[in-house]
């Protein structure tokens, strides 16, 4: 399989620079959404207990980068770029990019999401080797669903017991899959 496209380092757009991710933004992650409980609610991974839980999954992430199986961006204002609320990741598959991101609560119900996503989701559809952006949330979480709808995703179907969401649930729970492909 070959290594296909290889992400910039950072997005621009017109509220949000999306940037890769720093491990000196450990902490602030960390303060920012990491260790809040309803952030993590959905998510595939529990709230962080500590700084150094964050500072561990910065430097996977920065792994990941350096691997090119997967693009972890911080989510930040331009006049604010080391202040991160948020991240998203673009994970390459074979003809495919899917997709998870993450906001502190502070800043939910903004667009942000929208907005990051859809622009990773037009750059990833821009690539020659990319025919699918996709994307999935727990088949409850209606605000991640509404944020894909926004970002130009069509919805194709819950997958049943698809994905483990530890603070739900330990058994694999129904997802909702949306994609958008060219």
């Amino acid at each position: 399989m070959s290594r296909g496209p290889t992400a910039p380092e950072q997005f621009a757009t017109a509220r949000l620079l999306l940037r890769k991710p720093k491990r000196d933004d450990a902490e602030v992650i960390f303060r920012a959404y990491a260790a809040d409980a309803q952030v993590s609610y959905y998510m595939i991974w529990r709230p962080h207990a500590t700084a150094d839980e964050t500072r561990t999954f910065v430097d996977l992430c920065l792994g990941q980068w350096a691997e090119g199986s997967e693009y972890s961006y911080a989510i930040t204002e331009p006049d604010r770029p080391d202040h991160p609320f948020g991240m998203i990741t673009m994970r390459r598959r074979p003809h495919e990019m899917q997709f998870g991101y993450v906001l502190a609560r502070a800043v939910w119900g903004r667009g942000y999401a929208t907005e990051a996503l859809t622009c990773l989701v037009e750059w990833s559809l821009s690539q020659s080797e990319i025919w699918r952006a996709s994307a999935f949330c727990d088949v409850d979480n209606r605000a991640s669903a509404r944020v894909m709808e926004k970002s130009g995703m069509s919805f194709e179907g819950v997958l049943r017991r698809y994905c483990v969401h530890p603070n739900i649930s330990d058994a694999p729970r129904d997802c909702r899959m949306y994609a958008k492909i060219r």
